[in-house]
């Protein structure tokens, strides 16, 4: 039987790539890549075929979730497949979901892991990873609805003094990226909505935008600050804490994110 290798890509462009998923895709019969799942910034699909010799396929979201990714399964059973993924290779569900399916077939697995924004994200906040609860996708309203899983579970998660990791949505075939403020605009929606008093203007978030590449951007402030500052292209990310920081986090928060000062009194 053959082989499925998960590959991962990294953050921001074909130079993130490992040593070793060089070297595994270097091998394989065939090499496929999707890159809907997260956007790499400065990605350059033909640099990345130069640097391992080999075509690489694009697949779609369609290829993958609709049809199960069938082109991958039929491929790996008789030969040896790497599969590209923006970040850490098994983050989506999707990918996971072709990994039992390839297992389930006899087909031999292997993952070559990478950063992956969850890890990036939260280290570059500066904010403490063991006190992140459950992290959450804020998606594009759809007309008139706007779902309040996001609100949810940073209520959740607030309620149990814990920061909230939020991906922010992403439609690639249309070109379509979310942004902090969009993000933030849908939170503070759901706020006047729902009412429970989660977050307001004067909360504290901290925004991260282009993780990985040398003009990243971090900062933290107020929910109505950030929501006029530019962080720039994306992709971006959001982060809204827990109403409390350690002494730590704070000054991380203001070194690092350049935070106002007064993040000094959420400290406990």
């Amino acid at each position: 039987m053959g082989e499925l290798v998960f590959i991962g890509l990294g953050l921001f462009d074909e130079k993130d790539i490992s040593l070793r998923g060089i070297e595994e895709a270097k091998g394989a019969d065939f090499v496929f890549v999707e890159l809907y799942t997260s956007l790499l910034a400065g990605f350059s699909l033909n640099k990345l075929e130069n640097l391992i010799g080999k075509e690489i396929i694009p697949l779609t979201r369609r290829d993958l979730e609709d049809e199960n990714g069938e082109e991958i399964i039929d491929k790996a059973e008789n030969g040896r497949v790497a599969f590209l993924v923006p970040g850490d290779p098994l983050i989506a569900t999707t990918h996971v979901a072709l990994r039992i399916e390839a297992e389930k077939r006899g087909i031999k697995t292997k993952v070559v892991h990478s950063a992956s924004i969850i890890s990036a994200a939260i280290g570059l906040s500066g904010l403490q990873n063991y006190r992140f609860g459950r992290s959450v996708t804020i998606p594009f309203s759809d007309g008139d609805f706007i779902s309040r899983t996001p609100y949810e579970v940073i209520a959740e998660n607030r309620a149990r003094d814990l920061h909230t990791l939020c991906f922010l949505d992403i439609d690639a075939e249309n070109g379509r990226y979310m942004r902090i403020n969009e993000a933030l605009e849908i939170l503070l929606s759901l706020e006047d909505e729902i009412g429970k008093k989660v977050i307001s203007a004067k909360s504290l978030a901290v925004g991260v935008s282009r993780a990985g590449a040398e003009d990243s951007v971090v900062k933290a402030g107020a929910i109505k600050d950030l929501l006029a500052f530019d962080f720039g292209k994306p992709p971006h990310t959001l982060i809204i804490p827990s109403e409390n920081l350690h002494f730590m986090e704070a000054e991380a928060l203001r070194v690092l994110a350049d935070a106002p000062k007064w993040v000094e009194e959420l400290i406990k």
